[in-house]
């Protein structure tokens, strides 16, 4: 059996890019994952799916899982020769109770590593446009926490703290607010002090107040915030809106469904997150390759009887060649025969395996892929076309008009799946999803088919291309269209949808 093995790793504020290299590095290396309440959804994903998951999740006055408990978990994991990670929010080390669950794997002599997290009282203050220190304002930082220990009272130095002159970041702070600034006004502290309350720092649904010392315990009530949040009080709070630039995204704050396969939605998901969005990920259908697909073999067999291939997809692709690297062949195999693609992304997927497209229409769809294809093809060539088993017979009937010889090999089935469709459908009738997704009419398919019943008014969908557009069509969903059947073509779309227009 294997030495069993501990790492405490800050998993930073939420903001998944904010996790270290090193954080990452052993995550994906993890058997055991013990999480907190604050890790956020994004960099739980990043644990590997074979390991397993301990949600230990703490949250003020409720503690399903005692500290100590927690100590005794990661005792037991490690002694049984698993790689235990310990994925804390923020840091390990800032408030994060890092030191008392070394105690135990000290006294037993387990091996530990301490990963630094970037804490919240930095980075939450950074995402809302207020900088710690600032030479005009001040030239310290000070960080308190405004959580008493279980049975205990606070007890913060107020005078001491109100003549420091400096940045006070108080962490876990939210029940105490009232106690806290009643304390730095008592203290001497002028009651038009700068403050300010950052609520769900880094993540797509901050929210930010400020205000004064003297006014912001009842601005929070106002406005409702909750926690994870920070407080801060300081002269630099007036450089907030100055310097804002994580709420000024232009699609912050905007929930987006994305329906494309687990496999396939990462670059999509990506880039809305970089605009700020708050993606939230719903692949209705998966693509699972045809086992023992005599089909498939026999026309490898005959390559040599075609002058061009077809591929509709970048799966058809990583199917197609995962089957001949599977029988020791390569991009070489190909030499002699000319490949088309229906699009960019299928053009890329093709480059990945060392081949570059001969032909990719314009519009990227099967019509146009077959209409150009029967332009250029030589005398007496013969084409083979892949693409799923349930697929547009759009290509197969152009080049039927236009009297070429083809083979049709399907490679994989398209299923419709439905994990999470019951927390998707509260999310659409709370109203809180503005806009979905849709780049293949079977993500349409797969979507409808588990929201039955669900009123679908409110959303707006951006397809990817006509034939996507025309299956919305026929569930009567509202939609626009992306201008070129790509990725960035769709966000373009929501970028404008996202300013107000909606050209439809």
């Amino acid at each position: 059996m294997k030495d069993g093995f501990v790492a405490l790793v800050g998993a930073g504020p939420g903001d998944k890019g904010l996790i270290t290299l090193r954080g990452a590095e052993l995550l994906s290396q993890a058997d055991v994952v013990v999480y907190d309440r604050l890790v956020s959804e994004e960099i739980i994903k990043m644990i590997p799916p074979e390991a397993e998951k301990i949600d230990v999740g703490k949250e003020n006055k409720f503690h399903p899982v005692k500290q100590e408990e927690i100590n005794r978990i990661l005792l037991k994991k490690s002694l049984e020769g698993n790689t235990v990670i310990r994925l804390k929010g923020g840091d390990p080390f800032v408030f994060g109770r890092g030191g008392e669950e070394l105690e135990l794997l000290y006294e037993n002599n387990i091996p530990f590593e301490v990963v630094p997290g970037i804490t919240s009282a930095v980075a939450a203050l950074c995402y809302g446009g207020i900088p710690a220190t600032h030479r005009d304002f001040c030239s310290s930082l000070h960080i308190i926490t405004g959580h008493a220990r279980e049975g205990g009272q606070l007890s913060i130095p107020f005078q001491e703290l109100k003549e420091l002159n400096g940045t006070l970041v108080f962490l876990m702070g939210l029940s105490s607010l009232s106690y806290l600034m009643k304390g730095l006004i008592n203290a001497g502290m002028d009651k038009d002090m700068p403050a300010a309350i950052v609520e769900n720092g880094t993540r797509p649904n901050q929210r930010k107040l400020v205000a004064t010392v003297g006014t912001l315990e009842q601005k929070a009530l106002e406005m409702g915030i909750k926690s994870p949040a920070i407080i801060a009080v300081g002269k630099v709070c007036t450089l907030s809106e100055k310097f804002s630039w994580f709420m000024k995204k232009p699609l912050f704050g905007t929930k987006i469904l994305v329906t494309r396969p687990k496999a396939s939605s990462g670059t999509l998901v990506e880039k809305l997150r970089q605009l700020g969005a708050e993606p939230v990920e719903y692949p209705c259908i998966e693509v699972v390759p045809i086992p023992e697909n005599e089909e498939l073999y026999r026309a490898c067999e005959n390559l040599s009887e075609y002058g061009w291939i077809l591929f509709t997809s970048k799966n058809g692709i990583q199917i197609f060649f995962d089957y001949l690297n599977s029988k020791g062949l390569d991009a070489r195999f190909l030499a002699n025969i000319k490949i088309g693609t229906v699009g960019s992304q299928t053009a890329r997927a093709l480059k990945e395996v060392g081949l570059i497209s001969d032909f990719t229409p314009e519009i990227f769809d099967g019509s146009h892929l077959a209409q150009g294809i029967a332009e250029i093809i030589g005398k007496n060539e013969k084409v083979l076309i892949c693409d799923a088993a349930i697929a547009s017979d759009d290509i197969v009937n152009i080049l039927k008009s236009n009297n070429i010889k083809f083979d049709r090999v399907p490679l994989y089935h398209t299923n419709y799946i439905n994990e999470n469709s019951d927390e998707i459908r509260k999310l659409i009738v709370d109203g809180e999803l503005n806009y979905i997704t849709f780049t293949s009419a079977s993500t349409v398919e797969g979507f409808i088919t588990s929201m039955k019943d669900t009123p679908l008014e409110s959303l707006t969908a951006v397809c990817i291309g006509n034939q996507t557009a025309d299956a919305a069509d026929k569930y009567n969903l509202r939609y626009v269209v992306a201008e070129k059947s790509t990725i960035d073509s769709m966000i373009d779309k929501l970028l404008k949808m996202g300013g107000g227009i909606i050209d439809d």
